[in-house]
């Protein structure tokens, strides 16, 4: 995918976090359409699980009737944690665009392990193509908007 078809989708993952109870949101998307979405905390269950990437595999793995994502790229408003890295690499997701990284994040939110994304991926057989930086001033003006 190009780079006006990376911000496309990052605007998608934005309006996701625009309307989550907590300002993360995630796209993921096969052959250039959306397979599914996902919002951080949308299950109001008190799940720790509950984050937009984590929701959006589960939907995803659910409408495809697969735990195999293979071909799709994830675009995330905020470098996928450790978990939520490790539930991409588990669902063999091929591609990761985020906007804002964990560091920044952390700066913002407070509690995260900060373990990037990259580290991680340099740690299993298969790899991940990874890029963040994707609209990130605008997620951060979102963020920055977002009473904790």
């Amino acid at each position: 995918m190009n780079y006006m078809s990376d911000e496309k989708f990052m605007k998608l993952a934005i309006e996701e976090a625009r309307t989550a109870p907590f300002p993360f949101g995630c796209v993921l998307v096969k052959d250039n359409q959306v397979i599914a979405t996902g919002k951080s905390g949308e299950t109001n269950n008190f799940d720790p699980t509950a984050h937009s990437e984590i929701n959006a595999i589960r939907s995803a793995c659910k409408k495809l009737n697969s735990k195999d994502l293979s071909g799709v790229t994830l675009y995330s408003t905020c470098e996928p944690c450790p978990m939520c890295f490790s539930a991409s690499w588990w669902a063999n997701i091929s591609k990761i665009i985020f906007g804002v990284s964990l560091e920044e994040s952390s700066k913002l939110f407070g509690q995260e392990i900060l373990v990037s994304a990259d580290y991680l991926n340099g740690k299993g057989a298969n790899k991940i193509e990874i890029k963040g930086g994707v609209l990130k001033e605008e997620i951060l003006k979102l963020y920055d908007g977002f009473e904790n």
